[in-house]
């Protein structure tokens, strides 16, 4: 069955706030924290490490209790329309830390990173939950999730790009933009309202869509306890998903965390060449968003999945092999930007499409244990992916906090500052377990046994109960 249109547009646009979360975390938070506020590179990355993993052991909590959530607004939507507050108030006291001593503004990062995250994972859930409800169809999942991605990471790349375009932008007293503190406040207000609006958008234009489902599930027998969790887990389908999950959601933390400093540093792009990274990554999203649905129903969604990741990672890494071996051009050289640019855009792109088809196949997971069960667990397995995303891309944060550390590199270097044996550094450590890491996630995905043979034959079964 096919879901219209508005309803796409409206569930992908809620999406927006996990967007401009995702941005701040992954391309700011670690650099605002160290060269802006001045706290130790690996301190800060432990805090938001440590808020990653206890966020990630809550998730299957709030995925359970939407589970056995049974009101008039249905079992989700009390979540989504909850959520909108806290998530703005978080945003913003992240980002307005007082002057304290390190220790205290660890403890102050630490403590506001996990309001944001738990805030975010009380609408994300829920949100990622609909998914199977809004359609049972194998390859409509996937078109419904281009949506999410498609907003979700244009949001944050719009908000990177007003960031580095207009925000952070050098000033008499700051040279250097990107080392404003009063910018990094501006950030803030602005992801805070913009966070809130998707939130409330999306409920409202998801609700009536879903409403009689909800309806048909008010006296569904609810989950028990911890027992029902983990056996939801162990589902050998989703099993396999979680560890193609796992190398994957720590490749992208590594490179998320590092973008700044490998921007910086290696390549020495100036502030103008940030805004300008930012806005060709789109092209990135929109080559997911048009490749993703046709490959798949080519290959089946782990194939596909597989084949986007292998190219990905190859195309990707080039530059970085390149310029270890001393064959990509000079930084100076017109031809840098053109050739970095675009091999970015395409392994990023590739990336992103592996990533709707994982996010897809959850609701297949989904819909296969129900099948087999009998029991209807959407809220778990999606919570069951936010737990292994954010619990990798916290090893993925401590990788980078200690590369970081372990080079040398100094705090508020400026670029073209570091010595040359210290961005060498930089940037082996950073291909080596980039490529390593993909790598491993190519393979992962091959072992997946969720194709549409099979999800047809599962759904073909009887229902056990």
């Amino acid at each position: 069955m096919q879901v219209p249109l508005k309803t796409k547009l409206g569930y992908g646009f809620g999406s927006i706030a996990y967007g401009i979360k995702d941005n701040g975390f992954a391309v700011f938070l670690l650099f605002y924290y160290n060269q802006v506020i001045g706290l130790d590179g690996f301190l800060v990355a432990l805090a938001l490490a440590t808020a990653l993993v206890l966020d990630a052991c809550i998730d299957p909590l709030i995925g359970q209790f939407s589970d056995n959530t049974r009101t008039r607004l249905g079992k989700r939507h009390p979540w989504l329309y909850g959520s909108a507050i806290p998530i703005a108030a978080a945003w913003l006291l992240l980002w307005h830390p007082p002057q304290m001593s390190d220790t205290m503004t660890f403890i102050y990062l630490l403590v506001t990173a996990i309001f944001v995250r738990v805030s975010l994972s009380a609408y994300e859930v829920p949100s990622l939950a609909l998914l199977p409800e809004l359609t049972p169809d194998y390859h409509e999942r996937t078109t419904i999730m281009r949506y999410r991605f498609l907003f979700g990471w244009t949001s944050g790349l719009a908000i990177m790009a007003l960031a580095y375009g207009v925000i952070l932008r050098a000033t008499p007293d700051y040279p250097d933009g990107q080392l404003n503190p009063e910018g990094y406040s501006v950030y803030a207000i602005i992801g805070a309202v913009m966070m809130f609006i998707a939130v409330l958008v999306s409920a409202l234009t998801t609700h009536k869509r879903i409403i009689s489902s909800y309806e048909a599930t008010q006296h569904d027998e609810q989950h028990k306890g911890f027992g029902e969790l983990m056996a939801s887990f162990r589902y050998y389908p989703f099993m396999m998903l979680l560890l193609a999950s796992f190398f994957a959601f720590t490749n992208q933390g590594l490179y998320f965390a590092l973008t700044n400093y490998l921007f910086r540093h290696i390549w020495e792009l100036s502030e103008i060449m940030f805004l300008a990274y930012s806005l060709t990554l789109i092209l990135g999203v929109l080559l997911a968003f048009l490749t993703v649905s046709p490959v798949s129903q080519k290959y089946g969604k782990p194939r596909a999945a597989s084949y986007f990741v292998l190219a990905g990672v190859i195309i990707g890494s080039t530059p970085y092999w390149l310029r270890l071996a001393g064959f990509f051009p000079g930084n100076e050289s017109p031809a840098l930007i053109p050739l970095l640019f675009g091999l970015s855009v395409i392994g990023t792109g590739l990336g992103i499409a592996a990533m709707i088809l994982a996010m897809s196949m959850m609701a297949d997971v989904a819909s296969g244990y129900e099948k087999e069960t009998g029991k209807k667990s959407e809220g778990v397995f999606s919570a069951g992916m936010f737990f292994m995303q954010k619990l990798v891309s916290g090893f993925g944060l401590i990788l980078a906090g200690s590369i970081i550390t372990l080079i040398g590199l100094p705090d508020g270097a400026a670029r073209g500052s570091v010595d040359d044996a210290i961005v060498a550094n930089l940037n082996m450590a950073f291909v080596i377990i980039s490529t390593l890491l993909g790598l491993l996630t190519a393979w992962a995905f091959r072992k997946i046994p969720l194709s549409e043979d099979e999800h047809h034959a599962r759904l073909a079964e009887p229902n056990p109960l």
